[in-house]
């Protein structure tokens, strides 16, 4: 054989070898992309919920789970002469934000109104309950007058500074308010949404305190809208971690649907469909439903209302019907219909709102189109998209099993994003206490800065696992990179979580329910697994 022939099948050979190794590698990737059993939405369910406890600021109670955490913040209120212990940190950090706070009790208390019989048929209606009431526990403690509200405690500079253990916490825990001469109507009315649709939730387990919150809901939607103001405006420190950027309109109106469907009060109905051009209603066309936004909520409240009920509620039919297709742009451009604006892919079929904690996008996205295809369905009707298609329920629900399904695992990299579940989760989460030794197996005091010297650069996974934390998930290419230094990515949040525990129970009825029926195809159901 000469040179040149030699040349030619060498080169053969070798394109031969890499075309087998490109068609392994993409069955690999396959491999790992398709799983060999169905997802237990049953155990993420449940796993889901313990991250509440993991997240639990205050005196932790003897049935408390999570043996790794400990009592702090005891004496959070103190130099403002108010009892402030109890309540949630918002993520890895040691702040307690209220604005995010009463989102994360409107969405679990949201979920348990929707799919409550899901949630009880998993075992884990208790656990639920008891994470709402730690949240309006606290928000009942922090309303302390009807025109004043406790919004905020600690500081996120002074926190950011340090790496502690809540347990060791040396940073401030100033408290901050917001009263008649320094409103905050948007803080207000979401505490009102909160704890009105909580009362829903405890109307008939425990009436009592069911009726302590829907008067306190009531005081603060009247302070909130009475004195109007934007509580990051009057709370400074809150403006460079959760600022009001939509404003407080959103939340006015979410708080009194809220209301209404507590109390059946016609008035609060009324202001909703009064102020629904004033407060952007039925104006403002959002491709995003968040902690700050509430327009995509406020708007499918409103929608469903005469989907429920059309004759109770023909005299507001008008507005009411202006609602929905708001409603709906969001849900079009989730299901990427919409003519204009509809929300981006990854190539793994992610829903990808923004690069920081994207997955609380995804998770409140799972829910609000498990509502409404529910919705839907109950009322043998479509959804209207721009692009002139009309879309069943079952499409809806479809798209809401994708999101959970991609965040349980079944996606490019076969990583489970809600941490505890499944084989391949994040291990180093971007958590102050999971990424150091447990207080109770280890009390030697860490100073502010000695956690980020000692524990914050390790390589190694956290030594505490935050089970049914969602972190904040890949890039708009599907790529995650499990650092620690990686907040973006690996912190997680309660609202994701929150919203997720809905979608979750709804899916857990899959199992139950007839799967033709509801639009999923069955053979598609058991050919996910959990990994």
């Amino acid at each position: 054989m000469n040179a040149a022939a030699m040349f030619a099948f060498l080169g053969g050979r070798r394109s031969a070898l890499l075309l087998l190794l490109l068609l392994l590698f993409v069955t690999l990737t396959a491999a790992s992309h398709s799983q060999s059993r169905p997802l237990d939405y049953g155990e993420a369910l449940a796993k889901s919920l313990l991250y509440f406890e993991a997240q639990r600021s205050g005196h932790l109670p003897h049935n408390q789970r999570v043996a790794w955490r400990d009592h702090s913040g005891l004496t959070d209120g103190l130099e403002q002469g108010v009892d402030l212990v109890g309540g949630y940190y918002d993520a890895g950090d040691n702040v307690k934000f209220g604005l995010p706070m009463a989102f994360t009790i409107t969405m679990l208390s949201w979920g348990v109104i929707e799919y409550g019989q899901q949630i009880a048929g998993a075992g884990e209606l208790a656990h639920t309950l008891e994470a709402i009431k730690w949240g309006t526990d606290y928000f009942i403690k922090a309303h302390t007058h009807p025109n004043v509200l406790w919004a905020q405690v600690g500081d996120g500079d002074t926190d950011h500074y340090c790496w502690q253990r809540p347990e060791d916490m040396t940073t401030s825990r100033q408290a901050y308010k917001v009263d008649e001469d320094n409103p905050g109507s948007d803080i207000a009315g979401e505490t009102a949404a909160a704890t009105a649709a909580a009362s829903i939730v405890f109307r008939e387990t425990n009436p009592h305190y069911s009726h302590l919150l829907l008067r306190h809901a009531r005081q603060l939607f009247e302070f909130g809208d009475r004195r109007r103001g934007k509580y990051d405006a009057s709370v400074a420190a809150a403006k460079g971690y959760y600022p009001s950027v939509s404003g407080y309109g959103d939340e006015l109106l979410w708080a009194a649907l809220w209301l209404y469907k507590a109390t059946d009060d016609a008035d609060y109905l009324a202001y909703a469909v009064d102020n629904a051009a004033s407060l952007g209603g039925i104006t403002w066309a959002i491709a995003e439903f968040s902690w700050d936004v509430k327009f995509a909520g406020v708007q499918t409240l409103a929608s469903i209302l005469l989907m429920e009920d059309g004759a109770k509620h023909e005299p507001h039919r008008r507005i009411l019907e202006q609602y929905r297709p708001k409603a709906e742009h969001y849900l079009c451009a989730c299901l990427n219909k919409n003519n204009g604006t509809n929300v981006r892919r990854t190539p793994g079929g992610l829903l990808y709102v923004r690069k920081w904690n994207n997955m609380q996008y995804v998770s409140s996205a799972a829910f609000l189109l498990s509502v409404y295809s529910d919705r839907l369905r109950a009322a043998d009707q479509t959804l209207s998209c721009s692009n002139g298609e009309q879309v069943g329920p079952e499409e809806l629900l479809r798209l809401a099993k994708s999101q959970v399904d991609y965040i349980l695992g079944d996606n490019p990299h076969g990583t489970s994003y809600l941490v505890g579940y499944g084989d391949k989760y994040p291990l180093r989460v971007h958590h102050r206490g999971a990424s150091i030794a447990p207080y109770r197996k280890s009390k030697g005091f860490i100073g502010c800065t000695q956690g980020y010297d000692n524990w914050f650069g390790r390589r190694s996974p956290n030594p505490n696992v935050v089970v049914g934390a969602l972190v904040g998930g890949p890039d708009d290419m599907d790529r995650f990179r499990d650092e620690r230094k990686n907040f973006m990515q690996t912190e997680a949040c309660t609202y994701n979580t929150a919203t997720l525990v809905g979608a979750l129970a709804r899916l857990s009825s899959l199992e139950l329910d007839d799967i033709d029926d509801e639009g999923v195809d069955s053979s598609d159901l058991s050919s996910r697994a959990s990994i």
